[in-house]
């Protein structure tokens, strides 16, 4: 009888389940206090309880642990020195999309060999973040494999799903599910439409298919989660300015939601140019000051060095995006905190 199964499979390979790992890497009492205290500050923010601005703000992808650490040794005193003005959340991300082919991020690769030693990485990415969350630091992360969240959810204070997800039912259905806010990201020609679609779905109860903390599979139901918010991250033209949002507001308002709106400021907000992210801290801070509240915060893509390389020679530069360096990014927290 001839095989139909698995036929483009080349092999296959176990992995550590979330449960093991969690018990290996545990979370405990202090950490679990910064995750909750800052998810609740992110959804005070969110729906207008709280008038502080959020900022997200860290390495477009994780690929040097050791660089990111540094960097949030840096981050945690400037986070306490505005966290009067301003919540702080660092940007700590170990997946990357692709629009076709490429390095997909720490978990996936992390020696970035080819060799894909994924449990590596799982281990690697929840010990990151227990460091970081263990500095007081709450923790950001982007979902794009449905299952990894598993494995280190309980250590992200605020979820993102990416532009070239918002489409997906899945990613929907996941971030109706998670625990922490999640801002929704438009679509990276602009599109802001199906991210309020997707805002709706992700605040309704859903049922899908997934794998427990154990690794056996299950069906799900979630709740819903009602602090899903857009963000705004431009697309073939920037969308931070006040025509951009208030025809994003209404939108939002046509379907009868309340959140707050997250302005990426970088991707196509700054045509990948990291300097140009000054142009969207100008922007919220402007509006703002004119008293548009739905506006609640940025996301800034740093790291230690300015710019980007293609190849990991220099310590603390990105591979992947382009990022402002640390004393622009000490820069423009202040002038969020001073503004």
């Amino acid at each position: 009888m001839s095989r139909t199964d698995d036929l483009r499979i080349r092999r296959t390979r176990p992995l550590i389940s979330p449960a093991i790992l969690e018990e290996e890497i545990p979370i405990d009492a202090a950490a679990a206090g910064t995750v909750s205290a800052a998810r609740r500050a992110v959804a005070d923010i969110v729906h207008g309880r709280d008038p502080r601005l959020l900022a997200i703000v860290g390495p477009c992808s994780v690929h040097d642990p050791e660089a990111v650490r540094e960097y949030a040794g840096r981050l945690a005193p400037l986070a306490t020195s505005v966290a009067e003005r301003v919540v702080i959340v660092m940007r700590v991300y170990f997946e990357k999309p692709r629009t076709t082919v490429g390095w997909k991020g720490y978990i996936n690769d992390p020696h970035l060999d080819d060799t894909f030693q994924v449990n590596a990485g799982l281990r690697g990415a929840r010990a990151l973040l227990k460091d970081i969350v263990g500095m007081g630091l709450p923790a950001a992360s982007e979902f794009l494999d449905t299952t990894f969240g598993q494995y280190y959810a309980d250590f992200v204070s605020w979820g993102a799903i990416g532009a070239r997800t918002v489409e997906s039912q899945v990613h929907r259905q996941l971030a109706s599910g998670l625990s922490m806010p999640v801002g929704i990201k438009n679509r990276t020609d602009g599109n802001v439409a199906v991210a309020v679609d997707a805002v709706v779905a992700a605040r309704r109860s859903h049922h899908f298919p997934s794998l427990t903390k154990e690794g056996a599979p299950a069906l799900l139901e979630t709740s819903g989660n009602e602090d899903c918010h857009l963000v705004l991250r431009g697309g073939t033209r920037p969308n931070h300015d006040a025509e951009a949002v208030a025809d994003a507001t209404g939108a939002l308002e046509a379907r009868g939601l309340d959140a707050g709106i997250l302005v990426d400021c970088s991707h196509g907000n700054s045509g990948k140019d990291p300097a140009r992210q000054r142009d969207g801290v100008d922007a919220v801070l402007r509006q703002r000051r004119a008293g548009n509240r739905r506006l609640v915060g940025v996301m800034l893509e740093s790291h230690l060095v300015e710019g980007r390389q293609d190849e990991p020679v220099t310590y603390g530069q990105s591979i992947t995006d382009a990022c402002l360096g640390w004393s622009d990014t000490e820069r423009l927290v202040r002038l969020l905190a001073d503004g």
